[in-house]
């Protein structure tokens, strides 16, 4: 077993802290504001809707900071503009790459021969093993306190069970709202943390009030896991609209996804439909409200800045 590095020490930073990458939410304010905490960041490439936007996020970013972040790439049959956003990556030689939903492998391949780093998400010990046999830097082990795309153990058992297999820096992601929660994990032989919920009714969010108002509002008990969104298990907070359109995908929403014939196009379509939904819900005030949290939303209790939350964590 090789010697695994913190996070901090694999990109020179000062502390072992990822402001994880949230459809939607992230935007480069954020980012900048993780970085200047000494901490890194992430920005998923899908919320940018041309490589033109994405281009200049990173720019933005860029001028504003010389410290390394991150994008994230969905690498499956639902991101259409994967290679077009994975060629932007890079040309503009970001500092990692965290890959969700799919094979990691074409990001791999093109990114290790520039020094480019990636992380891959993983909810259990079969796929951290294949990524690491395709040579990942480190992974992010997605725990059933995720939210967003979540996973089905908890912190402690899947950090045990891929501590025993790997021996790739281990990022530990979902549940994490403290100092305490930060120490526990790495107690438990994290290299890092990835933290996003608790970032959502932030200052530098551009959210609605009513979404940040929400994180406020609701509790842990309130987030429910939907695979009726985008086919993946999502963690939602559980509003009077999505209570009325369900959780489980329905009779032919599954036969669909489950097709193998039909699952590449369905699988794009379902991930389409439901994203639309969440961005609707986002940004506007609608009766349709889809606002993705985890159970951490229950250590929001105000909206503050980035630089207020990250004090918490450090």
């Amino acid at each position: 077993m090789k010697k695994k590095f913190s996070l901090s020490q694999i990109l020179g930073i000062e502390h072992s802290i990822l402001l994880a990458p949230m459809f939607l939410v992230s935007n480069s304010k954020m980012v900048i504001a993780a970085l200047q905490c000494g901490c890194t960041a992430a920005i998923p490439a899908l919320n940018y809707r041309t490589n033109k936007e994405l281009r200049e996020a990173i720019v933005k970013i860029r001028h504003a900071s010389s410290k390394p972040f991150g994008v994230n790439l969905i690498v499956n049959k639902s991101n259409p503009k994967l290679a077009s956003q994975l060629k932007t990556l890079i040309e503009l030689k970001v500092d990692f790459i965290i890959t969700s939903l799919g094979n990691p492998k074409d990001v791999i391949v093109a990114c290790k021969p520039l020094g480019i780093k990636v992380f891959c998400d993983v909810i259990d010990v079969v796929y951290a093993k294949k990524v690491e046999e395709l040579g990942a830097d480190a992974i992010i082990a997605v725990n059933s306190q995720a939210g967003g795309h979540c996973g089905n153990l908890s912190a402690k058992e899947l950090m045990h069970q891929l501590i025993q297999s790997i021996s790739l820096p281990i990022i530990a992601a979902g549940g994490v709202t403290s100092k305490k929660d930060v120490t526990q994990m790495m107690e438990w032989g994290a290299a890092g943390v990835a933290v996003g919920t608790i970032f959502i009714a932030t200052h530098e969010s551009d959210v609605s009030q009513e979404y940040k108002q929400a994180m406020i509002q609701y509790n842990s008990k309130d987030i429910v896991t939907s695979t009726k969104l985008t086919g993946s298990p999502l963690t939602v907070i559980n509003t009077k609209y999505v209570q009325k359109i369900g959780t489980k995908a329905n009779f032919w929403e599954y036969l669909i996804n489950h097709s193998s014939i039909l699952k590449k196009y369905a699988k794009l379509i379902l991930a389409w439909q439901g994203m639309s939904k969440i961005k609707k819900a986002a940004f506007r005030v609608s009766y349709k409200n889809v606002w993705c949290a985890g159970p951490s939303i229950k250590a929001v209790q105000r909206e503050r800045s980035v630089q207020e939350v990250m004090k918490e964590l450090l």
